[in-house]
């Protein structure tokens, strides 16, 4: 991949990709330094990911894989700091004005999020999350059931009552 290649690869894909790790993390930052960071690993291997046909897979796996060891590093430290200090601190809830489907995506455990955002926003299929992630075909099934059955839940409007069968 020549460097103008990759430039355009860039121009064209970094936006959709910043999208994607945020509805993945929940963090419009935390998105926005990973996907940074992993397009400056793919620079140092642009020839190998023009040969393996997918770049843009490789550079959203690298910003999750990036996304993840930044979370446990600062949950590593938050535990650190709160042994050492006697006190956990306190975490402000989230903004209202929060979108309330990203409010429900927050509240799956982080392999429906991932699985639901590969398969509606990437628009991959399931074959091809499970080659991506490294599960099996059953089990991104089986996250896709359940994250949808899980968002149909909690975007259900408790004021709305169904109408009774006439």
């Amino acid at each position: 991949m020549t460097v103008e290649e990759f430039e355009e690869f860039y121009a064209q894909a970094v936006a959709r990709l910043t999208g994607q790790l945020y509805v993945m993390t929940g963090d419009l930052q935390e998105a926005q330094d990973v996907v940074q960071e992993a397009f400056v690993k793919a620079w140092v291997r642009r020839g190998r990911l023009e040969r393996d046909g997918q770049p843009e897979a490789w550079i959203r796996t690298v910003a999750w894989r990036l996304a993840v060891s930044r979370w446990r590093f600062r949950r590593r430290s938050a535990d650190a700091w709160g042994r050492w200090s006697g006190a956990a601190e306190h975490v402000a809830p989230p903004d209202p004005d929060h979108v309330v489907l990203v409010d429900a995506l927050r509240e799956l455990p982080a392999q429906q999020r991932r699985t639901l955002t590969l398969h509606y926003l990437c628009d991959l299929t399931v074959e091809q999350i499970a080659g991506e992630t490294g599960l099996s075909t059953s089990t991104i099934k089986t996250h896709l059931v359940r994250g949808r059955a899980a968002l149909a839940h909690r975007l259900r409007d408790p004021r709305i009552e169904e109408a009774p069968d006439v």
